[in-house]
């Protein structure tokens, strides 16, 4: 019943008198909700501990787990990874705050996936340690990577032959398709290079401006919304734009 895995927290609310539920993005078991009793309460030995459970939080845990159960309980938790600059810098916790609702958004069911686990958790952590140019380019990495690990990645790259993204269909293709969801010219060739890029530490040589930056994060956007179903609108987007620019 008792098992060890890593977590990233995507949301914590208020229950009873001084507990939470939190739902936690694990290593071994997916999307798992658990109760954490006594997380709010104001005692010597339990001071602090809500500060565990806030969104995008790296956590070690001890938990137990029944499969036959919708809501689980933890035993023991404790930083896995002790953010220096995520949790008080503004724009990274921004960035931070879209990466978890863009996880709220896309993950359903309770499936366990390690190499989506181990990109969530290797992005956070390169953004708590990343320059502003790397904070800037993360969440456009991230989505399409994201994609890549859900099964639908971008096929192709730009070319004087492929000169267009189809955002639907997830290929470069020669000519503009007939609805509206593609890149186009300068968008699809960055477009490609973000697609294309393996070290985050590549991300600092992508120099791009407000107005680039905002399409390229719509453009993203609406392509995992068309490949995820029901991915919804996302609050965080807006503000995200604007503190980028």
């Amino acid at each position: 019943m008792l098992h060890n895995t890593k977590g990233i927290v995507l949301r914590t609310v208020k229950y009873g008198e001084s507990s939470v539920v939190t739902t936690v993005y694990t290593e071994l078991f997916g999307l798992q909700s658990y109760i954490v009793k006594g997380a709010r309460q104001g005692t010597k030995k339990t001071q602090g501990k809500a500060a565990y459970f806030q969104a995008a939080a790296i956590l070690d845990m001890t938990v137990y787990h029944n499969e036959q159960k919708n809501l689980q309980f933890i035993k023991e938790y404790n930083w896995a990874y002790p953010y220096q600059t995520v949790l008080f810098d503004v724009v990274k916790n921004c960035v931070a705050m879209y990466i978890v609702e863009v996880l709220q958004h896309t993950l359903k069911e309770p499936e366990n996936n390690p190499d989506l686990f181990y990109l969530v958790e290797d992005t956070l952590q390169q953004l708590d340690k990343g320059s502003d140019t790397l904070t800037a380019n993360l969440p456009l990495y991230f989505m399409l990577h994201l994609g890549m690990q859900l099964g639908f990645q971008i096929q192709g790259e730009y070319s004087k032959a492929t000169p267009v993204l189809d955002l639907s269909e997830g290929f470069f293709v020669a000519e503009i398709p007939s609805h509206p969801y593609y890149l186009a010219d300068e968008l699809a060739a960055v477009a490609s290079v973000l697609n294309n890029i393996t070290l985050y530490s590549d991300l600092e040589n992508i120099k791009l401006n407000r107005t680039l930056r905002r399409k390229l994060l719509d453009a993203f956007g609406q392509y995992l919304s068309l490949h995820i179903t029901d991915f919804g609108t996302l609050k965080t987007l807006a503000v995200l734009q604007e503190i980028l620019s």
